[in-house]
């Protein structure tokens, strides 16, 4: 539940929630080309970056590209994983692409010196044998100058050299090393409250990836003692403000030493009721899991609705504080890339159109990136008065929408 929430009351305990130092790698453009919807995608990034966009336009797989490069770069990933894992290298080809077999990414980075790097590389497949998915080329740029140009004699001696990257060998990646260590920090997580409630819906032996959060108590307890404390306080802060009942929060383990949260909720009793994360509600989860990930590291976060399960009040103050955390950490502002369909997160006057891209389709011709800056429609919008949120989510609607109540089912 949710009673009274001020400016004040929020950006209070967004100060509890400030910590760290260091710098990092950060991301700024991103080029895909035959990659699942898009034909072609050009997105520059900033400190933010919110994408809108109608069901099934290519939301999540324009944020897999992300996580597809750190499924290449991760200790135990590699090139050949990551492609099983998404079904094949035919799963990841454009079906409006046509007669273009080849998936082609290029990624721009700069580092904390101001140096620029750009990692490209394309994808097909053997033509003959196994068919396996192989490198067409994989290149590195450090500022004008390139200093890795694949296939190399070496290649062209040995073609099965090209099942791997260099990015993903330790050997081979000296000279651009950062670049993989930015990809490893990229964090996706899409937090699904029933897995964390009921635990034996899921395998919590499975190795890889957790996206949906299926080992998040076990990712809290990992952490070292004084750091999860100290991030465990900061969040309860904020819970006590978007969960007025809620007075405590603190991790624990039972006597088979599995991990819990527990909270202490104001009750009719003196002390208040305790609660295991089994009793919390989803949004309570959600809020909890999404300050966690954004206090832990200092690579990208990609995140999916953000806003599921939360009330419409907290929800248009999560820029505020994604934005606070950023500005006030003593490392360098992280990057978050987020997919949404709220009117209330984009309320936020704070957020500038040169920060939002529309997903749009192109009929048969696959999905088509547009920077909000480029829409007139929703440049008249925005100086008439209204938010990029009441400016541009109207464009991401089915154009059938109003058939919709009017379909004969029966």
């Amino acid at each position: 539940s949710l009673t009274t929430w001020t400016s004040a009351m929020w950006l209070n305990s967004v100060d509890w929630l400030v910590g760290g130092g260091g710098r990092h790698m950060r991301f700024a453009r991103v080029i895909v080309k035959n990659w699942r919807n898009f034909r072609k995608a050009d997105v520059a990034m900033e400190t933010r970056l919110f994408v809108v966009g109608a069901n099934a336009s290519g939301k999540s797989n324009l944020l897999d590209v992300f996580r597809f490069c750190r499924d290449i770069a991760k200790k135990g990933g590699g090139l050949q994983e990551a492609i099983a894992q998404r079904g094949g290298l035919s799963k990841l080809r454009c079906l409006a692409a046509r007669f273009n077999s080849k998936v082609e990414i290029d990624v721009y980075l700069t580092d904390d010196e101001g140096t620029r790097w750009h990692y490209a590389i394309s994808l097909t497949q053997e033509q003959r044998g196994k068919r396996q998915p192989v490198l067409a080329y994989e290149k590195v740029w450090k500022n004008d100058e390139k200093i890795l140009n694949r296939p190399d004699e070496k290649d062209k001696s040995d073609p099965q050299r090209l099942t791997q990257t260099q990015l993903e060998q330790i050997a081979g990646n000296f000279e651009f090393r950062g670049i993989a260590e930015a990809f490893q920090k990229i964090v996706y997580l899409h937090l699904v409250p029933q897995l964390l409630k009921h635990p034996q819906l899921a395998n919590r032996d499975a190795v890889g990836e957790d996206p949906f959060g299926v080992k998040f108590l076990e990712r809290i307890m990992e952490s070292p003692e004084k750091t999860r404390k100290s991030r465990l306080t900061r969040i309860e802060k904020v819970l006590q403000v978007a969960v007025p009942e809620l007075s405590q929060l603190h991790e624990t383990r039972d006597s088979r030493g599995v991990p819990h949260l527990e909270a202490v909720y104001k009750h009719w009793r003196p002390n208040g009721a305790m609660q295991q994360e089994d009793q919390f509600s989803d949004g309570t989860i959600r809020l909890l899991g999404l300050m966690w990930i954004l206090l832990d590291g200092d690579g990208l976060v990609l995140l999916e609705e953000p806003e599921l399960s939360l009330h419409d009040a907290i929800v248009s103050k999560l820029p505020a504080l994604m934005w606070r955390l950023q500005q006030t950490r003593k490392k360098a502002p992280r990057q978050v890339f987020l997919s949404t369909h709220s009117v209330g997160l984009l309320g936020d006057k704070g957020i500038s159109p040169e920060e939002v891209v529309l997903l749009r389709s192109r009929g048969g011709e696959g999905t088509e990136v547009v920077p909000a800056t480029s829409i007139e429609v929703v440049k008249r919008a925005l100086d008439g008065g209204m938010t990029i949120g009441e400016a541009i989510l109207p464009h991401t609607a089915p154009p059938q929408i109003a058939q919709l109540t009017q379909l004969t089912l029966f």
